[in-house]
């Protein structure tokens, strides 16, 4: 037994020696071949994307163009992507003639192998996702326009930007204007956002409308940066991001920082001895045309935007509602010139319209939105945009008067003629308002063909509902008479019940306003269906004001003290009430607005705020917040003040509309408070609360781009208001009023079956009344005509004697659809943005009216150029 022990120890040893042998062998081939593989993965070349950002508004120092171009000259094999605002070339032109000659010279190879790229034209390089989808358009357009002026053989091949300006709609703006590649990074400027990582070397950015552009982007590899709130890993051409990236099979990986301009670092990886090598210096034109091209498509979502700026501060607020107020009437502006010139045969204003879409896109640059109260010149960003929009809005203000403006009404004559105009593509059934002259107490108003309209009248006006035609106008003619007007009989009304509340109800609903909890709103019963919408046993209240007043005690609400509820106007049009209470020691009141046949509740709100006072999440607010610190309490949207409204429903799923886009939502909640966990909760009009089940929705409207708050365990809300500290510690205070206009919209069906975009479309552009004691030459008349087939108007634009019309399909309906148009056309065609000229329609004609007929993806965008028009 003992010499069997003994043999069985050798065997055992020997085992254990044979074994460590081939252990170490495996680990020697195992290095062997990690080595070999290394020094594969280190001969493979990487690329990088240097370039310059900014320009005349943000920071282009005088000297600057002639240091580029030196810096060119001094390194051959160094390739520059510009992102320069293309207003800086007309200060380049005074500044340094000879250094813009000489970047002349290098911008004429437009090739692949050519040395610089204008990657980013947008006029005001804006953030793109918090804006209209027309303005994006301008920006465009406008910038490479005013880039060719001084680089005509300019080609716009890439885009390309520093800051997360990015929009889900993109692929099929940027096809048309004729790019044929994007980038969807932006690794050294991420302050405000990043877009998700994913896939590889190239994906197949595809947009809602199914456009698809080959596009770079954040690679799936390419984390954030550690110890960084401003930088994902691919900012530089590290060689762990790079290796890690050829691991991944990206074969030809690229790296990415546009300098700020006015840095002196000439050539950005010369000082990075210790950046993977071989790295070469490329444009994105050259990249892209000569790398292998993956073709997983994305059909990258706007919640893949993951970006956040200081939501509900009161100076991102104000701007935010500035420029909205901008775009509403520059739009309304425009097509109302483009009708005066076909129909009255008024000069097209293209000069006037030119400067005031320029000083909108100024006020739409992303520095305004970012960095408010830095200074741009001897202002602030946020008082240059008020300068800015005051600039556009008075341009337009004068378009849309016309010549029959206020001031051509005799106030002497007995007859007024009302022309009202409706610039929306559809017809609309909706109200106006008239001024009521002192020395007339008896009036009659009647439609273009003599019938009399219900009307109701006010202290000092006269409130009419009327019927337009779809992109046109009708006349109304207002008669002192010895018979007051008949006044209209209608649903439209308010009670006072005994316990002092207020009981509004029109055609589509009946509230109940709350006296004792702040005028919330305690009831709402669509007549419709006759059940309560509102969940009654939620820890909220509908059109409550709650928020955590962090220096004052925690979460305060509206319902905390009684409010006075007054009628300001008692139908039978229209019903209006004050609700007037306190937040603590701060005054708000509340105008809640409904009219007879109008589904949509207009809530119109002021809070008088006594002082500055803390509102938001607490963390850090008292010790300021460090730039590296991922969390930031201007993320955390559940404990800013809110205005929150909690409805029955117990599926909801949420939708919201972007740029040329709507987004059914993945979130879970819309709540982080982290940099590296930001959620796009983003709402740029609408959003939109629908239980599938019950097959009925809440709408939210706001008259500016902000976030709305909703979870599994929370109710759609809107931001209302943060104060504390915001991006690189600054204080963002309150330091006046706020006043913000919102409405609500129960409804049955989804956001299509409601028409959701037509009615928010109309509350953004109300009709237009353009009053004279002269009759007009032509009563009615309607130029184009898209009721029914889901398609919005989103401008006209006269070009001598044919008219440029863009055409939006809003509700996704992809069906071939009948647009109207009033007169003869003696041709339509298709037009890309760039002004390439594309496939021919059809026209029908009868009686004196064309018909073409068309068909679009959902969400697509069409340019057609009437030819010859003549109504």
């Amino acid at each position: 037994m003992q010499t069997i022990r003994l043999n069985l120890k050798g065997y055992h040893q020997k085992q254990t020696i044979m074994g460590l042998f081939k252990s170490v062998f495996i680990r020697l081939a195992i290095v062997t071949v990690f080595y070999l593989f290394s020094n594969s993965l280190s001969s493979q070349t990487a690329y990088f994307i240097d370039g310059y950002h900014g320009g005349v508004y943000g920071h282009y120092p005088p000297w600057f163009t002639g240091f580029i171009t030196g810096q060119l000259k001094t390194h051959p094999d160094w390739k520059i992507n510009l992102e320069i605002e293309p207003e800086t070339w007309d200060s380049v032109l005074v500044r340094e003639p000879a250094a813009l000659r000489e970047l002349q010279s290098f911008l004429k190879d437009q090739s692949a192998t050519g040395r610089v790229e204008f990657v980013n034209p947008s006029y005001g390089q804006s953030y793109f996702y918090n804006i209209y989808g027309e303005s994006i358009i301008r920006h465009l357009d406008y910038g490479m326009h005013k880039i060719r002026q001084y680089f005509p053989q300019a080609t716009f091949t890439t885009y390309s930007s520093e800051e997360p300006c990015f929009t889900s709609a993109l692929p099929q703006i940027l096809k048309s204007f004729g790019f044929r590649y994007a980038s969807l990074k932006n690794p050294n400027t991420c302050w405000g956002g990043y877009i998700k990582a994913y896939g590889k070397q190239t994906v197949q950015w595809q947009g809602p409308d199914g456009s698809s552009i080959t596009t770079v982007p954040r690679y799936h590899v390419e984390s954030l940066q550690p110890n960084s709130t401003w930088q994902t890993i691919g900012w530089t051409n590290t060689p762990s991001y790079i290796k890690a990236a050829l691991n991944d099979g990206i074969t030809s990986p690229v790296a990415m920082t546009l300098q700020d301009a006015g840095w002196k670092n000439g050539p950005w990886l010369q000082s990075n001895s210790n950046g993977y090598k071989p790295t070469l210096y490329t444009t994105w034109k050259g990249y892209l045309d000569n790398t292998v091209k993956n073709n997983d498509t994305w059909k990258l979502s706007q919640e893949d935007i993951q970006v956040s700026l200081v939501w509900g501060s009161q100076v991102l607020q104000k701007i935010a509602q500035e420029v909205r107020i901008s775009e509403n009437k520059l739009l309304m502006a425009e097509k109302m010139a483009a009708m005066d010139h076909v129909l009255l045969h008024q000069p097209w204003p293209a000069d006037s319209l030119r400067e005031a879409w320029r000083t909108l896109m100024l006020a739409q640059h992303h520095d305004c939105w970012i960095v408010p109260y830095n200074k741009q010149g001897k202002a602030t960003w946020a008082e240059n945009v008020t300068t800015w929009t005051n600039a556009s809005n008075q341009i337009a203000d004068k378009l849309i008067n016309g010549r029959l403006s206020p001031s051509s009404v005799d106030a002497n004559s007995k007859i007024w003629y009302a022309s009202v105009y409706n610039t929306s593509g559809t017809k609309r059934k909706d109200y106006i308002d008239l001024p009521l002259p002192e020395h007339n107490t008896s009036l009659i108003v009647t439609d273009y063909q003599g019938k009399a309209v219900p009307v109701q009248f006010t202290e000092d006006r006269i409130i009419c509902q009327v019927e337009v035609p779809a992109y046109g106008y009708t006349t109304y003619q207002v008669k002192a008479v010895a018979q007051q007007s008949t006044v209209a009989s209608g649903a439209a009304k308010i009670n006072i019940t005994k316990e002092g509340d207020l009981q509004m109800s029109n055609n589509f609903y009946t509230i109940l306003l709350d006296k004792k909890r702040g005028g919330i709103i305690k009831s709402l019963v669509v007549k419709s269906n006759t059940r309560q919408w509102l969940d009654t046993a939620a820890l909220w209240r509908f059109n409550e004001l709650r928020g955590n007043f962090y220096n004052d005690g925690g979460v305060h609400s509206s319902c905390e003290q009684e409010a006075s509820l007054s009628i300001l106007e008692n139908g039978p049009l229209l019903v209006k009430a004050s609700v007037k209470g306190y937040l603590l020691k701060h005054a708000f009141e509340q105008i809640i607005t409904m009219r007879k046949d109008d589904p949509v509740i207009d809530i119109d709100l002021t809070i008088n705020w006594k002082s500055n006072v803390g509102i938001g999440n607490a963390y850090h607010q008292q010790s300021g917040v460090d730039l590296k610190d991922y969390q930031k309490p201007f993320y955390n949207d559940r404990d800013k003040l809110l205005a929150v409204f909690p409805v029955n429903f117990n599926h909801t799923v949420i939708y919201k509309d972007a740029p040329f886009d709507v987004t059914k939502s993945n979130l879970g909640n819309t709540f982080f408070n982290r940099w590296d966990s930001i959620k796009n909760n983003l709402m740029l009009s609408w959003v939109d609360a629908y239980d599938s089940v019950a097959n009925s929705g809440l709408a939210l409207f706001t008259d500016h781009t902000t976030t709305y708050a909703h979870g599994e365990d929370f109710p759609l809300a809107l931001n209302v208001q943060y104060s504390g500290q915001g991006l690189w510690g600054r204080n963002h205070t309150i330091n006046g009023p706020t006043h913000i206009r919102h409405a609500v919209m129960p409804h049955l069906g989804n956001w299509k079956q409601a028409k959701l975009p037509s009615i928010v479309s109309q509350w953004n552009e109300p009709l237009i009344v353009r009053m004279s004691s002269a009759k007009p030459g032509q009563l009615n008349a309607s130029l184009v005509d898209i009721s029914g087939t889901g398609y919005q108007l989103t401008t006209a634009i006269a070009d001598k004697q044919d008219l440029l019309i863009r055409l939006y399909n809003a509700e996704g309906n992809n069906r071939t659809q009948q647009v109207k148009i009033a007169g003869t056309v003696r041709s339509a065609m298709y037009v890309e943005l760039n002004g390439k000229p594309g496939n021919s329609l059809a026209i029908k004609s009868n009686n004196g009216v064309s018909y073409i007929e068309m068909a679009m993806p959902a969400f697509g965008l069409r340019t057609i150029r009437l030819k010859n028009i003549h109504p």
